[in-house]
This record gives C-alpha cells, structure tokens and sequence, in this order.
C-alpha cells in the first residue's frame, strides 16, 4: 500500500514544481523583483542625498550639526568605579535616551522618498497618457475585401459599358 502511494507523492512534487516555475516566469513577479532591486538601489541614492547633502544644511540653519546626535537623556550614563585594586566598586550603567533626532531624519527621508515617487509617477503618467492621445493608424482592410471590392467595380464597369 504504502508503494502505491510513492508515485502519487511524486506526481504531486513535480506538479508543485511546475506550478512553482510557472509562476515565477510570469511577467508580474520578474517585474516585481526588478523593482525591488531598483527600489533599494533608489533607497540608498535618497539616504545618502538626505544624510549627506540635507541634514547638514538643516543642521546648520539650526544650529546644530547633526540631526541624528539629537536626543533626550532619560537616564545618563554611569562610568563603572574601581578601587585600587582595580576591582569594580561601583558597576558602569549605558545611557538610556530618546533619538528624536534619528526620527526626524527617517521622517525626511520618507518624504524624500515619497516626493520622488510621486514625480517619477507623475512623468510616467503623463507618458502613458500621450501615448493615448496618439491617433491610431487606421487599420488596413482584409485582403479578401480587398479583392472582393475590385471584382464588385469591373462587374460594375462591365455593367455600366454594356448598357450604352
């Protein structure tokens, strides 16, 4: 019984492969990981444009530096103490705070993003609607009625030359 069974499971495995190879040679999932790939090409040219030429500028509008060192202090940090001995007396405690300023420059960055999206969807839209307006070339007729046309006229030629 359990032999039986083996040749099924293959099947089944095979099926599930060509399903699966299927689906990936469709032209919406190439076109998906395409645009992944130029999305976090994209991601870094904006991080950068925002961390190195934008956040500088703001910095010293405002009169700070760096935006990403911005920050609230909840708990600051303890250094530990040593005795003379050099054992640790007073163990050391890392800062706890809040980066707003990290937040602000993540918001600006998806902004950024966001901006840019919008006017590369803008353009592409505006392409897509020319190609629209376009008038289509007027689509030529069927050889067959084409043909049938000319006979119909020297049939009527012939008609009309025969009369007089």
């Amino acid at each position: 019984m359990a032999e039986e069974k083996k040749p099924e499971q293959k099947k089944d495995k095979f099926k599930l492969a060509k399903e699966f190879k299927a689906f990936i040679s469709k032209g919406n999932v190439l076109d998906m990981a395409v645009g992944l790939i130029i999305g976090s090409a994209f991601t870094a040219i904006v991080n950068s444009l925002v961390g190195d030429l934008l956040m500088p500028v703001l910095g010293l509008i405002t009169g700070k530096m760096d935006f990403s060192e911005l920050k609230l202090i909840i708990q600051p940090a303890v250094e530990e103490v040593l005795n003379e001995a050099g054992e640790v007396v007073t163990p050391g405690v890392a800062e706890i705070s809040i980066n707003y300023g990290a937040f602000i420059q993540s918001i600006i960055s998806f902004l950024l993003i966001a901006l840019a999206v919008f006017a590369l969807l803008k353009v592409i839209s505006k392409l897509h609607h020319k190609k629209k307006e376009e008038p289509k070339p007027e689509p030529k007729p069927d050889p067959q009625i084409v043909l049938l046309t000319e006979i119909r006229d020297l049939l009527k030629e012939k008609e009309t030359s025969a009369n007089k």
